[in-house]
């Protein structure tokens, strides 16, 4: 390994630490829980009752996963968003509450799918009850969500459905790389704005719309929602090449057919790498290693912290088209410390 490999890995495990001591996103997140401390009470509390609903063994899967918490970026996200232009509404409070569940899932059924053993520091769903019991622990939040939604904010009901189409379809997009590798970058474009940035855009959009806010100011966040959504999940995709100590296990996505984009940047740079990756994906671990040498020396993580940047800076600049306010602030303030992750 060279010196400017081990300096470029080094970089990156030193941005990627999670502990709330050393990681500024926690104390932004901290500063936005002040601000919403009754709000992310209701939720959190209605995100409990909900998952608590329904026969068992399901709700003893939906129940486990939502108890282990999370960072709740998404219903921060629509918090905030609805924060924006005066007290947040209940309505917004619910439907914090209708993404989170979404959310939640999404993570049941991709740990079937992925064949997950561990969530959050915990052993999966799947694990403790079987995939059958995890997926319909994951139907059952889904339609908890979408009687939340029809009860509370009916309006959005168009657009909810609309994101969760495009959450199915980025999906079955992802699954079909199981059996047949593509590499394009075309197609990882597409499954990261519909698996993550879709999600991200509904809950910054219906936040706004919540708190009557203009056609114009909704769709300055949902441009934001999207913007942070794509940088989220670029900067996860850095984190595979940070080392140990991202906690990560290393290619892991690529053993499932999730590839992320340092590597395809790396295979577009040097087609030879794919010979590699169908050999990994074969069952040889043995390339792993130089494989994850040659993409940070390529130059693709570098590339990508560029994109993720960009993409923060765009999120921004639609930011700033809203009137000032602490909800506005604290917006960008996570938006920028999401992307420096990645530095």
């Amino acid at each position: 390994m060279t010196q400017t490999t081990d300096a470029a890995l080094g970089s990156l495990a030193k941005c990627s630490a999670y502990s709330a001591a050393e990681f500024p996103l926690e104390g932004r997140l901290a500063e936005a829980q002040v601000l919403l401390r009754d709000d992310l009470s209701a939720v959190e509390r209605l995100l409990r009752e909900s998952a608590a609903q329904g026969p068992v063994p399901s709700s003893d899967a939906a129940r486990h996963l939502v108890s282990l918490g999370g960072k709740r970026v998404r219903p921060m996200a629509l918090l905030l968003s609805s924060a924006c232009f005066g007290p947040v509404p209940a309505a917004s409070r619910h439907m914090a509450v209708c993404v989170e569940l979404i959310h939640s899932a999404t993570l049941l059924h991709d740990d079937v799918i992925d064949e997950g053993t561990e969530r959050r520091g915990q052993a999966s769903a799947r694990v403790v009850w079987g995939n059958a019991v995890s997926v319909l622990g994951g139907d059952l939040l889904l339609t908890h969500a979408l009687v939340t939604a029809q009860q509370h904010a009916p309006a959005l009901m168009p657009a909810l459905l609309q994101t969760l189409r495009q959450l199915v379809d980025g999906e079955i997009v992802q699954l079909r790389g199981r059996a047949e590798l593509d590499v394009s970058e075309a197609v990882y474009w597409s499954i990261l704005r519909d698996k993550t940035a879709a999600l991200f855009r509904f809950a910054t959009s219906a936040g706004a719309e919540l708190a009557g806010a203009s056609a114009r100011h909704r769709g300055l966040l949902a441009e934001f929602g999207e913007c942070i959504g794509m940088a989220f999940q670029l900067v996860d995709d850095l984190l595979d090449y940070a080392g140990d100590q991202t906690g990560k296990t290393m290619f892991a996505d690529l053993r499932q057919g999730k590839l992320t984009l340092p590597l395809v940047l790396a295979v577009e740079q040097e087609p030879e790498l794919l010979g590699w990756l169908q050999q990994i994906r074969a069952g040889d671990q043995s390339r792993v290693p130089q494989l994850r040498q040659r993409v940070v020396a390529s130059g693709a993580c570098a590339r990508v912290v560029e994109k993720a940047l960009g993409y923060t800076t765009r999120a921004t600049e639609y930011l700033e088209q809203l009137p000032a306010s602490p909800a506005r602030a604290l917006l960008r303030s996570v938006a920028e410390q999401l992307a420096d992750r990645s530095r």
